[in-house]
């Protein structure tokens, strides 16, 4: 059967995060077996057998393709070796002469192990992550579809936080309306209105949440219950081995906005830019755009130091991820998904933010203004924004800096 034109684009893609290749001329490789685990473990992919890592199509022996067939079926029905079981078909095509066996591996509902290993895929290599026990947590949240920032700390109470940021936070709903409810709540009511105080469903006890910590903890408390939570901004235009400026942020998350939105004024220069017949800050919305993305949607279980910087023909921003996807993301076909509920939801109704979807879309219009070209947004295990700057968006006036 000769191969459909998808597939040839597939192939042309190169090996990457849901694409392999595999020589196998005459035997199915064991490998195999780890691909296809890494694989279910993440967005699925495909397998090709018969094609080098180059992807020069080298063929399947045509003898030998009803015995692969048979191993196949046999390896990946058998629970020693996949667990659970998978339903696969090798499907054999046609290539300028050659016979190939290609294999769709669906990403599944459960984790898939490999002889009791588990695997994921990372770029386009198979990682054991067995012994990785932040990793294997990441892998089982992204499979429950459960929220890191929804754990309970019954050791903290809501008197634990700071009240300042919780009076800060119901003064801002204004922003979205004059009779928000929180105005005529406590915070004790606010909190638990925002789902920020939960029940821990393994132990029964009550208790704050990680998100509740983040957004409105003193710092020691946040350090106590997430020692890696960081922002590195960094400004990098004249000293390029290093930095010209930089600010390490281990705050809570309102102030971390704060800090972050200062850091980008203080670096980027406000182009004048009309939207219509008005005068609009396009810098000031990019940047509330991408700060409150990385902030809001970043994966709290990653140690990975979430990054904002500023260079001489762009800004980017860069922070852990639970991905739905992988690859550079479409204005057009961009499904939006909740990472973090409990902090989007506080973070819309304070005005930091609008309804799931909007940034992207936001970040494009004022990039076109500011920058006249598109951002680009790449979802994988760490989500990057990028934005194109103009040379006059960080031009200095006066004496051109030391480097």
């Amino acid at each position: 059967m000769r191969i459909p034109n998808e597939l040839l684009d597939v192939i042309a893609q190169g090996e990457g995060m849901n694409v392999e290749f595999k020589r196998a001329e005459t035997d199915v490789p064991q490998e195999v077996y780890s691909t296809i685990c890494a694989f279910s473990n993440r967005y699925g992919g495909h397998i090709f057998l018969g094609i080098d890592d180059r992807g020069t199509v080298i063929g399947v022996r045509k003898d030998r393709i009803a015995h692969m067939k048979k191993v196949f079926t046999s390896a990946v029905n058998n629970a020693n070796n996949l667990h659970p079981p998978l339903s696969l078909h090798m499907v054999e095509y046609e290539v300028d002469g050659a016979h190939i066996l290609y294999v769709q591996v669906p990403s599944t509902s459960g984790v898939c192990r490999r002889g009791g290993r588990i695997f994921d895929r990372n770029n386009d290599s198979d990682r054991d992550i067995t012994d990785n026990e932040a990793l294997v947590y990441q892998l089982y949240a992204r499979k429950q579809d459960s929220y890191y920032v929804n754990k309970v700390f019954p050791v903290f109470s809501v008197k634990d936080l700071r009240h300042d940021l919780i009076d800060r936070a119901r003064l801002m709903t204004r922003a979205r309306t004059q009779s928000h409810p929180w105005l005529q709540m406590d915070d004790e009511q606010l909190l638990r209105s925002a789902s920020l105080v939960l029940t821990d469903t393994a132990t029964g006890k009550e208790g704050i949440t990680l998100a509740s910590i983040l957004l409105f903890g003193p710092d020691t408390m946040i350090m106590s219950a997430l020692s890696h939570h960081k922002s590195d901004a960094i400004f990098r235009v004249f000293n390029l081995d290093r930095y010209d400026d930089r600010d390490v942020i281990t705050t809570n998350l309102l102030e971390s906005y704060d800090r972050l939105m200062a850091f980008g004024q203080k670096h980027l220069n406000d182009i004048f830019v009309m939207e219509g017949v008005q005068s609009i800050s396009a810098r000031d919305k990019i940047l509330r755009e991408v700060i409150s993305n990385s902030l809001a949607h970043r994966d709290y279980s990653s140690p990975y130091v979430a990054k904002l910087v500023i260079e001489k023909d762009r800004l980017f921003t860069e922070n852990s991820n639970r991905a739905q996807s992988f690859g550079a993301l479409r204005l057009d076909a961009f499904k939006p998904v909740a990472k973090n509920p409990p902090i989007s939801r506080v973070f819309r109704e304070i005005g930091l933010a609008d309804e799931l979807g909007s940034g992207m879309r936001n970040t494009y219009k004022y990039t076109r203004l500011y920058s006249h070209a598109d951002p680009t947004f790449v979802e994988g295990d760490i989500f990057q924004t990028i934005v194109p700057l103009q040379e006059a968006a960080t031009a200095t006036v006066g004496p051109t800096p030391q480097a």
